[in-house]
C-alpha cells in the first residue's frame, strides 16, 4: 500500500479459515506468522500474540491498536478472533480496527503476484478483482474489490453463493476478461472444471487472508482513521445457517455418487 507506516505497534488476527494469520506492524516491519486454526484458535491464539511482541521486543502496552479479519468465514472462528481482539483492545485501552477478510485475500494475491515479477506484472489500477472463497456445504463468500490509487475499493459487498452461481455468470465469458481469487478456485475445481480453465485470466486458488496482507489493510485503515471503539468490533455473518441436519449431509453425499 502507498502509505506511510504507523510510529506504534499494531496487532493483527484473523481466524476465519482454517490457519490462523497474525500479523505484528511495527514501523516499517511487518512481523507475519501462520499456525494451525480450527479448533486449536482459542487455544493458540494468545500465546502466539505473546509470543509475536517477544520477538519483535515490543510489551503489550506498546500496542497502538488491535486489528481483527471480522470476516465473512468460519462462524466459530470469527467469534473466536473478535472476542479476544474485543478483550484485548479494551484491556489495553486501544481502539480496533476492522479488516474485511474477503479483501485480505484479494490484497494477498496482489501481493503474490506482485513478489519478484516485472513491472509489468503488477496490478493495473482500475483492476476489479473477485474473490471466491469456500463456505463449505456447496456454497461460497464472494465479493469484489477494484484496485484503485494504490488501495483496494469495495464494490460487490460480501455475499453468499451457491457453488453453481459462478458458472451461471461466468461460463462463456471472454477469455480474460474475469480475475478471481481464493480457495473456492481449489475445492471446486472438479465441479468448473468444464468453464474455469477456459475462462483464463487470472487466476489465484491460493490466494488466503496471510498476515502480511492483513498487515497492509490493517496500515492503511489506522492511518486513514478507521479505528473504532472495540465494543463496536462485531463479526460479518453472511448466512444464518452454520451447519447441516444429518438428513441434508446423506442427501449431499448421495448426488455426489
Amino acid at each position: 500500500m502507498s502509505v506511510a507506516p504507523p510510529s506504534a505497534p499494531l496487532l493483527v488476527i484473523d481466524t476465519a479459515t482454517e490457519q490462523l494469520h497474525l500479523a505484528l506492524v511495527s514501523g516499517a516491519d511487518c512481523l507475519a506468522q501462520t499456525l494451525p486454526g480450527g479448533a486449536q484458535a482459542s487455544a493458540t491464539l494468545l500465546p502466539a500474540l505473546e509470543a509475536l511482541l517477544a520477538h519483535a521486543g515490543c510489551r503489550w502496552q506498546d500496542v497502538a491498536a488491535i486489528a481483527c479479519g471480522v470476516g465473512p468465514g468460519a462462524f466459530t472462528g470469527l467469534r473466536t478472533a473478535c472476542a479476544v481482539a474485543q478483550g484485548l483492545a479494551l484491556g489495553l485501552g486501544c481502539p480496533a480496527i476492522p479488516i474485511d477478510t474477503l479483501m485480505a485475500v484479494a490484497e494477498d494475491a496482489r501481493q503474490r503476484r506482485a513478489a519478484g515479477t516485472t513491472a509489468a506484472d503488477t496490478l493495473a489500477d482500475g483492476t476489479l478483482v473477485w474473490v471466491l472463497q469456500d463456505a463449505r456445504m456447496g456454497e461460497l463468500y464472494a465479493a469484489s474489490y477494484r484496485w484503485q490509487a494504490g488501495g483496494w475499493q469495495a464494490v460487490d459487498a460480501p455475499a453468499l453463493w451457491p457453488k453453481d452461481e459462478p458458472a451461471r455468470r461466468w461460463a462463456g465469458a471472454p477469455v480474460g476478461s474475469v480475475a478471481l481469487v481464493g480457495n473456492a478456485l481449489a475445492v471446486y475445481a472438479e465441479a468448473w472444471a468444464a468453464w474455469l480453465p477456459a475462462l483464463g485470466g487470472w487466476q489465484d486458488a491460493a490466494a488466503q487472508p496471510a498476515g502480511a496482507a492483513l498487515a497492509a489493510l490493517a496500515r492503511q485503515a489506522w492511518l486513514s482513521g478507521q479505528a473504532t471503539d472495540p465494543a463496536l468490533l462485531l463479526p460479518r455473518y453472511v448466512r444464518d445457517k452454520v451447519a447441516q441436519t444429518t438428513e441434508e449431509r446423506m442427501q449431499a453425499r448421495q448426488a455426489g455418487g
